[in-house]
């Protein structure tokens, strides 16, 4: 555990304009992690709160005022010759307008660019947070049409990010079933994951989610995709998937479910703790709903996943 006294806390902003761009600025050569890029943001003051500090910075470093901002992800990592803890906000309303106020090199960016410029080590989820959304859909279905019925149902929803898990599908439909799926969240821009226990072809998918069992026994990221998920229910686990290369998890059950009856739930409190050294981004799992975001985030989390609670 990184202690209060030897970590540089820095809060950081993923500033977000009208159009959906992120704002990101190169470091100057003569600064730790010089002529990297990085999002805007600076070093706390001696007792000086998170939100001020991060409103103090992109004023004096990007000329912005913040008018509202929610919790995105922290970040623990030590470079070897410096710790940090970076404080993530998701700033999406400001005032004013964005400039180099330091001379810096700037850029208005989509998400999807990030990854096309090189950012220090610690950044690295912070791009997939700024990547991911805050709803991810479980698709599932005691038959064909159903779960062709419910993907339109998520899609209607406005969910963006769905995991195909129709387990209880025949062998026979599975395949055809995800083809269908895949053909109807490409026409609405819906990435979607495929669970890897069911053994499909998913080359046509956008990633992979893998269950815990699965999590465990693999050493390495499985290649090729663009998503990495996984499924986990402990810090073990956690830590596993950080190791891996994993691009974000699924923490569960935070409350008691109706689906795992047996399974004593995590609560709001237990699932902040083992957020705070997961170092990626982790949707809250678990008899839990839409409504339940903001909670959720508060506590950590990137977002809210779910089955039912994405049908209604």
């Amino acid at each position: 555990m990184l202690q209060p006294n030897n970590v540089v806390h820095v809060a950081v902003g993923v500033v977000r304009d009208t159009a959906g761009r992120i704002l990101i600025a190169r470091r100057a050569q003569h600064a730790h992690q010089g002529g990297l890029w990085e999002f805007p943001g600076g070093k706390l003051e001696p007792g000086e709160p998170v939100l001020q500090a991060l409103a103090r910075e992109l004023e004096e470093e990007v000329g912005i005022r913040v008018a509202a901002a929610e919790p995105l992800i922290k970040i623990r990592h030590d470079y070897g010759d410096r710790r940090v803890l970076l404080d993530v906000w998701n700033v999406n309303s400001f005032s004013g307008e964005a400039r180099p106020c330091e001379g810096q090199a700037m850029q208005w960016v989509s998400a999807g660019q990030l990854s096309d410029f090189t950012f220090p080590a610690a950044n690295l989820p912070i791009i997939a947070a700024a990547r991911l959304p805050a709803y991810y859909a479980i698709l599932e279905g005691p038959d064909a049409e159903t779960v062709i019925a419910n993907c339109r149902r998520i899609i209607d929803n406005g969910v963006k990010l769905v995991q195909f898990r129709a387990k209880t599908l025949s062998a026979n439909d599975k395949q055809t079933v995800l083809e269908r799926v895949l053909q109807q969240c490409r026409h609405h821009a819906v990435e979607v994951l495929v669970n890897a226990d069911l053994d499909l072809d998913i080359s046509q998918a956008q990633g992979i989610h893998l269950s815990s069992r699965a999590l465990i026994r693999l050493d390495r990221r499985p290649p090729g995709m663009r998503w990495v998920a996984a499924s986990c229910h402990n810090s073990t686990e956690l830590r596993h998937a950080l190791a891996i290369g994993v691009d974000f998890a699924v923490l569960a059950p935070v409350m008691p479910t109706a689906s795992h009856p047996d399974t004593p739930p995590l609560g709001w409190q237990r699932f902040s703790e083992l957020l705070e050294h997961a170092n990626l981004p982790v949707f809250a799992l678990g008899g839990l709903s839409r409504q339940d975001l903001v909670r959720a985030q508060a506590a950590g989390a990137q977002g809210i996943a779910g089955i039912s609670g994405f049908l209604a």
